[in-house]
């Protein structure tokens, strides 16, 4: 099949979907100012019916939607989601702010916002290289001294996150709710948060954020847990508490795609919660798309769109009639 007929029936699809919605035809509706909870049942509400189209965006920070505009070239759509990152490279992080603006962008035009953050190590500097920097590790003695209150390390993950705080609030501001993805594969061991489960490892970490936070007012974050598909498992032992979790995410990247096991083991820990694919390489395919139908979105890793994808598998899923992009659903404002 011809890209200009997958497109054409993209529209067809796309009109039938948005009157079934209330969403009138047309341009990309926009978001007006909305809440965390807006987004939270919007999540639920389509849980085992659709799942909104996701999109990461890697650095450079100077150009924050390279690869949701190639989402756009292959398929004449726009996600439902953009992703970004908080960044680590000086280059980067001096460029923060294109960030959030393309973040208050996005949501405008009619697309959910999630952040994650390749944070660098509290042992060392506020920016880094990816190795060393994010890909590094600490030691034990380190770790319990940064997970209890007071301490000097404990402190300056608190400095590390009033360095966000004024990008995160402009968002809270401008009415944009974010899916927050903080401390992502803490199962994993290639980043100096990662692989110590129990109440006082990644978990405790995670509440400590959590709370700090919260604590500075930033109540227009949706907390998003996560871990990778690694065949250990046991990722509960990384959980950190249903009070501290608004949805529970998984990345694939052991394997093409999520199996059997990892979406049963997903919606265990999630109980009631929505579930959903924080990162991959490879679109859902259809067959993942009904036979695990609880996923809520999923997010396509930067350059793994292209370089791991056709452009009709990429269609494919676009098109598909369980597929949310931008334009085919609304969140309600606060006002």
């Amino acid at each position: 099949m011809t890209v200009s007929t997958f497109r054409r029936r993209a529209a067809v699809a796309a009109a039938a979907l948005s009157l079934a919605l209330g969403v009138p035809t047309g341009t990309a509706q926009a978001f007006p100012p909305s809440s965390p909870q807006r987004v939270i049942d919007h999540l639920n509400s389509i849980t085992g019916q659709y799942v909104v189209s996701g999109q990461h965006n890697k650095e450079p920070a100077s150009n924050p939607n390279q690869y949701t505009q190639q989402v756009k070239d292959v398929t004449g759509q726009w996600p439902g989601l953009w992703g970004g990152d908080l960044m680590f490279r000086p280059e980067d992080v001096a460029n923060r702010q294109r960030i959030v603006d393309q973040a208050r962008t996005e949501w405008a035009n009619g697309s959910l916002v999630t952040l994650t953050w390749h944070v660098c190590t509290p042992t060392g500097g506020s920016t880094c290289q990816f190795d060393g920097g994010v890909k590094t590790n600490i030691s034990d003695e380190q770790y319990g001294q940064l997970v209890t209150d007071g301490t000097a390390l404990n402190n300056a993950w608190k400095r590390r996150l009033d360095e966000v705080v004024p990008y995160l609030s402009q968002l809270k501001d401008a009415g944009v709710p974010v899916l927050f993805r903080p401390l992502h594969e803490m199962n994993e061991s290639w980043n100096w948060w990662g692989n110590r489960p129990g109440p006082n490892g990644g978990a405790r970490l995670y509440r400590i954020t959590h709370d700090y936070l919260s604590g500075k007012g930033l109540d227009n974050l949706v907390w998003v847990w996560n871990v990778q598909d690694n065949p250990a498992g046991d990722w509960a032992a990384y959980y950190p508490g249903d009070a501290y979790v608004d949805v529970v995410s998984l990345d694939v990247w052991y394997k093409s795609y999520p199996s059997s096991a990892d979406y049963q083991q997903i919606r265990s820990i999630a109980g009631d919660k929505p579930i959903a694919i924080g990162e991959t390489g490879k679109v859902p395919t259809p067959a993942l798309l009904d036979g695990q139908p609880r996923w809520s979105y999923f997010m396509v890793w930067s350059e793994h769109l292209r370089g791991n994808n056709t452009n009709a598998e990429i269609q494919a899923c676009y098109f598909h009639r369980r597929v949310l992009n931008q334009g085919e659903f609304t969140v309600p404002g606060i006002r």
